[in-house]
């Protein structure tokens, strides 16, 4: 088949990310339309992309992933059907279902920390809701990043076949997604992060361990990552981290 089309937005890392990550350390070429051409041209290609009238079954938004004839949408659905085409999910359908189980709840908290920035309305600007960014993101920090976190260790606690895995004896697309969830919340909120992490060690080894795989890592080191920013989900407000 034809080599994969990666569309999101350019200039984000976003919920596009975890999928970069996934195709970069299967080893295998995609073509990233955000990085093609200007940033104008790259949000006409997703942009025509959604709006298409001949697609029987168009994604709502991007990130979604053009594969011959096949798009998928949603990042989750991208990566069940990557890690099962390219070893990134067991083989068993017990465990691609529980490794779907676990990227979902990634989801949840993807989705909870752009809240914090954008708990009125995305619509907004981060400058009309500051007041209720504050109050959402005390709690996020305070309950629901401690209590994530803590689950994902009490996966790897009772993980009984791999050590230092959350599924299985390798790695999986959630592994990679957990690592890209502790980044990101490293450059959003460092010292309530620093904190959690002291409280959940087995989760910031596994960060630490995925980000040193060499594909990761040479990933990583290139221009093909692009840095955080205060465009895209994981932001970094001081005034939310004091």
């Amino acid at each position: 088949m034809a080599a994969y089309e990666l569309h999101y937005w350019p200039g984000l890392q976003g919920r596009g990310e975890f999928v970069r990550l996934a195709l970069e350390e299967a080893g295998v070429a995609y073509r990233d339309v955000a990085k093609e051409g200007s940033e104008g041209q790259a949000a006409g290609a997703v942009a025509a992309g959604l709006g298409a009238k001949d697609i029987a079954t168009p994604p709502y938004a991007p990130p979604f992933l053009k594969h011959g004839k096949r798009i998928i949408g949603q990042t989750a659905a991208i990566l069940l059907y990557l890690g099962e085409r390219h070893g990134l999910a067991p083989n068993s359908e017990a465990g691609r279902l529980w490794t779907h189980q676990v990227q979902l709840t990634i989801a949840d908290v993807v989705t909870e920390v752009h809240d914090t920035h954008h708990p009125v309305a995305s619509g907004l600007y981060y400058e009309d809701q500051k007041a209720e960014a504050r109050r959402r993101a005390e709690d996020f920090r305070q309950n629901r990043m401690g209590s994530f976190l803590a689950w994902f260790e009490t996966i790897l606690d009772r993980n009984p076949k791999g050590r230092g895995h959350l599924i299985g004896a390798r790695v999986t697309y959630a592994e990679l997604s957990l690592f890209q969830l502790v980044a990101g919340l490293t450059y959003a909120f460092p010292k309530a992060t620093r904190r959690a992490l002291k409280r959940t060690p087995k989760v910031a080894a596994l960060a630490e361990a995925v980000a040193a795989r060499p594909r990761i890592a040479a990933y990583l080191a290139s221009e093909r990552r692009i840095p955080f920013n205060e465009y895209g989900i994981f932001r970094h407000y001081p005034e939310l981290d004091p």
